[in-house]
């Protein structure tokens, strides 16, 4: 998840949520809310922090699965 991915480097860089909010433009309360996980964020701030790791934003697969739950 986003969420979990933005919180593990933030920490691994040494940054506090202040600093990253800093680095990046956005408010403190943005990225408290995305470590959170918090399912209405603006997508294009999302964007902004992850670039900040060299990361971006992109269409992901979903598996499909059948009636009974299994892979297809």
């Amino acid at each position: 998840m986003v969420s979990s991915f933005v919180h593990q480097r933030r920490r691994k860089a040494g940054l506090t949520q202040q600093e990253l909010a800093d680095l990046v433009g956005v408010g403190k309360r943005f990225i408290v809310e995305l470590e959170r996980g918090k399912p209405t964020l603006r997508l294009d701030k999302v964007d902004l922090v992850l670039r900040a790791f060299g990361k971006q934003l992109g269409p992901v697969d979903i598996p499909r699965r059948d009636g009974a739950g299994r892979a297809i």
